[in-house]
C-alpha cells in the first residue's frame, strides 16, 4: 500500500488530472446516462475549491499589496492589467469572427429540433457593475463571495498597511503567513482533483455523448481551433514579447489550471489553482499575482468573447441575415461589454447572447431557437472557453509582472517565506 501511494504521489499532478480526464471520458462513454450518478463527487470537489476562493484571494491580495515598494505602483499594475485584458478580449473576438466566416458553421443548419431554452438573462449594465465594486457591507461581500468587492477592500487594506509603515509590520507578516498557509491548503485540496475531474467528465460525457456534436461540428471546430490559435499566438506571444519567456515553458506551467478549467467550466472554481501556478510555477510575485489574476477571473473572458462573436455569425448564417463591416464592428463592441458582464460560472454566456444577437437583427424568437439548439452540447464548448480564459489570466499576469519588475526567477523564495525570515 505504501509503495502504491509513493507511486501515485510521485506522478506530477497535471499528469494525474489528465489521466483522470481521459478515464472519465471513457467511463462516461461506456456506461452512458448512468454516469450521472457520479456527479455528486464532482460537485463535492468543486465545493472544496470554492471554499478556498474568498480567503485565498483576500489574504494573498492584502499581502501582495502590502509588499509593494510604494502605493502608486498599484495603479500602474491595475492600468496595465486592464489594458491587456481589454486588448486580448478584442483580439479573441476577431478570431471568433474570422473562424466563423471561414468555416461557415451555420450553412445548412436547421433549428427545427431545437429544445426550448430557458428565459434569457439580461446582461448586467456597466454602470451597475461598476457601482457594485464598492461594497456597502464588507462582511456581506465576504459572505456572498463577491470577488470584485473583496478585491476593492483588499487593495484598500493592503495600501493602508503599506502606508502605516513600521507600525503595521506585525499585521503584514500575519497576512504573508496566511497567504502561504492558504496556498498549502490549496495543495491539499488539489490532491483529490483527479477524483473530482474523473467524476465531472464522466457525468458530462455520459449525459451529452459524442453524437450531439454531429450537427454542429463546424461550430465546434471554430471554437476549438480559434481558441487554440488565440492562446498560441496572443497569449504565447505576450509572454515572449513582454516577459522574454519561452511560450512552451509558460504553457507547461499553465497545465494544471488549464486541465481543471476544462473539467469544471468555471474560472472562479479554478482560481485557487491558477494563483498557485502563477506564484510557484511562473514565479509571479504576490504583488501582481494576487491582484491581476482574481481581477482576470472576473472580467477577462477571452473564450466567452470568441464564442459569442462566432455564434453571432453562426446565427446570421442560419437565418440569412446579411452582415456588413459596420455589423461586425457592432458585434465586436457589444461582445466586449457582454463578456465583461459574464459570471465566471458554467454556460453563463449562453444566456447573455441575446444582447449581441439583437444588434444584428436576430429576433427574440430566433435567439431562443439558437440557444435551444446549443444547449445540449454547450458544456463541452464551455469547458474549452474556460481554458482560454484561465490561460489569458496567466498570460496577462506574467506580462504585467515583467513590466513591473515583479517576475521572479526559478528557485526564488516567496514573499511569505521572506517575511517569516525577518
Amino acid at each position: 500500500m505504501k509503495n502504491l501511494a509513493s507511486i501515485w504521489f510521485g506522478i506530477p499532478l497535471w499528469q494525474r488530472i489528465l489521466g483522470a480526464l481521459a478515464l472519465g471520458a471513457l467511463t462516461g462513454w461506456l456506461i452512458g446516462p448512468a454516469a450521472a450518478q457520479l456527479q455528486w463527487i464532482g460537485d463535492l470537489f468543486i465545493r472544496l475549491i470554492r471554499m478556498l476562493i474568498v480567503p485565498l484571494v483576500f489574504v494573498t491580495l492584502v499581502s501582495g499589496v502590502a509588499s509593494m515598494a510604494a502605493p502608486a505602483k498599484l495603479g500602474s499594475i491595475g492600468l496595465r492589467a486592464m489594458a491587456l485584458y481589454m486588448a486580448t478580449t478584442f483580439v479573441a473576438i476577431l478570431f471568433g469572427l474570422a473562424g466563423a466566416l471561414i468555416l461557415q458553421p451555420g450553412r445548412g443548419v436547421t433549428l427545427e429540433a431545437a429544445a426550448d431554452s430557458e428565459p434569457l438573462a439580461a446582461p448586467v449594465p456597466l454602470g451597475e457593475r461598476l457601482m457594485a465594486i464598492v461594497p456597502e457591507n464588507v462582511f456581506a461581500a465576504f459572505a456572498s463571495g463577491d470577488i470584485l468587492a473583496i478585491i476593492f477592500f483588499g487593495v484598500l487594506l493592503g495600501a493602508g498597511l503599506l502606508m502605516a509603515g513600521e507600525t503595521a509590520k506585525p499585521l503584514i507578516r500575519l497576512f504573508a503567513a496566511g497567504s502561504e498557509a492558504m496556498l498549502k491548503v490549496t495543495h491539499i485540496v488539489m490532491e483529490v482533483a483527479p477524483i473530482g475531474v474523473f467524476a465531472l467528465v464522466a457525468s458530462v460525457m455520459g449525459s451529452e455523448g459524442v453524437s450531439a456534436f454531429v450537427s454542429v461540428f463546424s461550430l465546434v471546430l471554430v471554437i476549438y481551433l480559434g481558441g487554440a490559435a488565440h492562446m498560441i499566438v496572443v497569449h504565447g506571444g505576450m509572454v515572449r514579447f513582454f516577459a522574454s519567456r519561452s511560450p512552451l515553458t509558460f504553457f507547461a506551467a499553465a497545465r494544471a489550471p488549464q486541465l481543471l478549467a476544462f473539467s469544471t467550466s468555471s474560472s472562479a472554481a479554478t482560481l485557487p489553482v491558477t494563483l498557485t501556478a502563477a506564484e510557484e510555477d511562473l514565479h509571479i510575485r504576490p504583488a501582481v499575482a494576487s491582484s491581476v489574476i482574481p481581477l482576470g477571473a472576473t472580467i477577462n473572458m477571452d473564450g466567452t468573447a470568441l464564442y459569442v462573436a462566432a455564434v453571432a455569425v453562426f446565427a446570421a448564417q442560419i437565418f440569412g441575415v446579411p452582415l456588413t463591416i459596420g455589423d461586425y464592428a457592432t458585434i465586436a463592441l457589444t461582445t466586449v461589454l457582454v463578456s465583461i458582464g459574464t459570471a465566471s460560472v458554467p454556460s453563463a454566456s449562453l444566456f447573455l447572447m441575446a444582447a449581441v444577437l439583437d444588434v444584428i437583427g436576430i429576433t427574440p424568437d430566433q435567439t431562443a431557437l439558437v440557444i435551444g439548439f446549443l444547449l445540449p452540447f454547450d458544456r463541452i464548448l464551455d469547458m474549452w472557453r474556460t481554458v482560454i480564459n484561465v490561460t489569458g489570466d496567466l498570460a496577462v499576469a506574467t506580462s504585467v509582472a515583467a513590466m513591473e519588475g515583479e517576475l521572479g526567477e526559478p528557485g526564488e523564495a516567496t514573499e511569505a517565506a521572506k517575511a517569516q525570515q525577518v
